[in-house]
Order: structure tokens, then sequence, then C-alpha cells
């Protein structure tokens, strides 16, 4: 199961740059708005010290962790949704991800231009903020419609799917996004007949400058006329609260340059590195777990043949289903699955001692998996 996050902001924000350092591939990221046009993918790997830990005590030939796609999407500016720049493929490219992480800019560099010709870090997020809601506007007004033509027949179906493209037109118009739509159950069931901007989850990423000698991170401030910017090591920010989203929202403060830089680094000197700079981990670390977390995902392990391997899967992911991804065939003859938690496993010194102590719980089909198992799928052949 693949799932994708795509990486957006104003041209010069960082969005290559942040591209590069998750990645290691060779972006262009020339100093002028639209270098990226289509946009570059990158598989990343996610961070897992439960992985490695497992490993030492299972001692398998291989270890395969598991991934979340990152795309590099062109940069945007104000009425994309009209055209302006490279819109058209920039919200093209935005409805194709599952989930959005948007660059804001807020270090000041004079030897890096603004499409705006300041660093604001407020007007920058309203910009995108407007563009994504009026992109939104522009579909609903063209399926509303069509909706309201076929719901003339007085079919239930189609009379629930325009009401609920009236509480989203009527958000929108509102100025809020889709996602602060509260629908019934009956309702959620129609979700992916809107496929709307505004309903994607969106982790924000504060592209600040680190000052390496003072250990911490440096924002323009509000008599230097670029906007208030309060930046910690928070989970959330004041920066990037604001009604239309709902509340809160997770964000990330890093410097990409610096994390393009211990990108570039083998293991131990990045670690190193970070130690001089008193940082517990890389941002890009914070980064992917957080998008792994906004996307609702958990890790489940496995150990066949020899290789011990990471898994994707969403919470309430049932086991049959779990195995699928692994084989189509696993899913159609599943049979039990044999699970324990990855600390009970290590704590009981690994697998043959599970065994011999009976800590395996078997499971069937109606098993939702949950974040650490370590599961030995049994399916028939």
């Amino acid at each position: 199961m693949s799932f994708s996050l795509g990486i957006i902001g104003l041209p010069n924000v960082g969005k290559s740059t942040l591209f590069n350092a998750l990645t290691n591939l060779g972006v262009d990221v020339a100093n002028y708005p639209f270098t990226t046009i289509e946009p570059n993918v990158g598989i990343v790997a996610v961070p897992d010290e439960r992985l490695q830990k497992l490993a030492a005590l299972e001692k398998p030939e291989k270890i395969i962790p598991t991934a979340i796609e990152f795309k590099d999407i062109a940069g945007l500016v104000k009425n994309a949704h009209q055209g302006e720049g490279l819109g058209n493929q920039f919200l093209s490219h935005i409805r194709e991800v599952d989930a959005i992480v948007e660059i804001v800019r807020v270090f000041a560099d004079p030897n890096v231009t603004h499409v705006s010709g300041s660093v604001d870090p407020q007007r920058d997020l309203e910009i995108i903020e407007t563009e994504l809601i009026l992109a939104d506007l522009q579909l609903l007004e063209n399926k509303l419609e069509t909706l309201k033509s076929a719901a003339k027949s007085g079919k239930h179906e189609d009379i629930l799917k325009v009401g609920i493209g009236e509480k989203y037109y009527g958000a929108l118009s509102a100025g809020k996004f889709a996602s602060t739509v509260n629908l019934n159950d009956e309702e959620k069931k129609y979700l992916h007949e809107f496929p709307l901007l505004t309903n994607k989850p969106i982790l924000y990423v504060a592209n600040a400058k680190f000052d390496l000698e003072k250990k911490k991170f440096n924002a323009p401030s509000h008599e230097e006329g670029q906007g208030e910017v309060i930046v910690n090591h928070n989970h959330y920010d004041p920066l990037f609260f604001s009604p239309s989203r709902g509340g809160e929202n997770p964000t990330i403060i890093l410097d990409c340059q610096l994390e393009s830089e211990l990108s570039e680094l083998s293991e131990d000197e990045r670690k190193e590195y970070l130690k001089e700079l008193g940082l517990a981990e890389s941002g890009l670390t914070k980064l992917i777990k957080a998008a792994y977390q906004i996307l609702g995902l958990i890790t489940f392990f496995t150990r066949q043949s020899n290789i011990l391997q990471a898994w994707t899967c969403r919470v309430g992911t049932r086991a049959p289903q779990a195995a699928g991804l692994i084989h189509t065939d696993f899913e159609k003859g599943f049979i039990k699955a044999e699970v324990i938690n990855w600390q009970t496993l290590l704590s009981c010194g690994g697998s043959k001692y599970a065994h011999e102590k009976g800590l395996l719980r078997t499971e069937g089909k109606d098993y939702m998996m949950q974040d650490g198992d370590v599961v030995n799928f049994r399916h028939a052949p």
C-alpha cells in the first residue's frame, strides 16, 4: 500500500531543498520561481527504532523498513486557481496525494528572492489557503449542478449527495476548509466523491534558520516588518493557528538548508553533528514521523524467509487485509494471525522463547492490527 505526501508552498520557500534532503535526489533548486514543473517523486524510509532493536535480537539476513512517498510540487502563486503561474498543474498534482506538507518561509535572506518581495509567513499562508479554497469552490460549483440535476429523480442517494455538496460549499464560501465540515456516518460513505483539496490532512513546516553558535532557531521579528513569528519546539505553533483550518495544526520547525547538509553525512557523522547542535534528532526524522501520523498509519512487522520487514496500514485495518499487503493470496487464503507485541518479543528474548512461553496470540479475521504488532500470517496455499 503506497501513501504519498505533496510538498507545497510559494516559490523559493525551500520545497526542493527539503525534498533533496529527504530523498538525496539531485533536484534542480535554481533560485527562481517555477523551477519545478513536473513533481519529483522520492520514496523515503520511515525512521523506526523498533525495527533496529528487533533486528539486533532476531538477526535477520535482510531488513526492509516501511516507507512514504514524497512529491515535490511546483510553487504556487496568487490566482493559481485561475491558472496563474503553474496553477493548473499545481492543483492537479495536489489532488493525487494523500496528505499535504506545506512549507512556509520564516527566514530572511537577501540572496534568496521571495516571490512577493518580502518575508511574511502569515500572508503566505493566507495566499495558499485562499487558492485551495477557491479551487475547491470551482470544483463544487460544477459538481453541484450535476448532482442537483440527478436529484430531481427523488433518489435518496442523490439527494444526500446534494446535501453534502451544499455543506461543503457553505463552509468554503465562508472561508473555511472542507475539513471543518461535520458529516454523519451515512454521508461519510460518499466522501470519495468529493476530492477536495481542503479535506486533506495538512502538516505545516516552518523553514527557519538555525543559529549554529546559539544552537537555536532564528525567525524574523515584528520590528523588521516581516510579521511576528514565534518559533519554538512545540508540536503546535501560534503561527499556524487558523479558524479556517479548524484550529491548531501539526507543525515542524526546521532549517531546510541545514537538513540538506546533514543528509549528505554518514549516519554516524550525522548523529555526532546533531549532538553538537544539541538536537535529539534531525528535523527530517520529526517530519517523516509526523507525516506518518497525520495519515493515520500504523506499522506492523513480519519475518519471512529470514527477512525482517516493516509494513504500513491504516488504523483500523483488519488482519486479512494486512496480510493482503504482503501478497493478495495471503488475504484470500487467510486462516489466522499469530501476533505478539514488539516489546513483549524483546523482553522474552526472541521468537524462539516467545513460542516456548506461549506468548503468541492467535487472532482471527476480525482482529484489528495494532501499531507495533509482530505477526505471522497463516494462510491456505
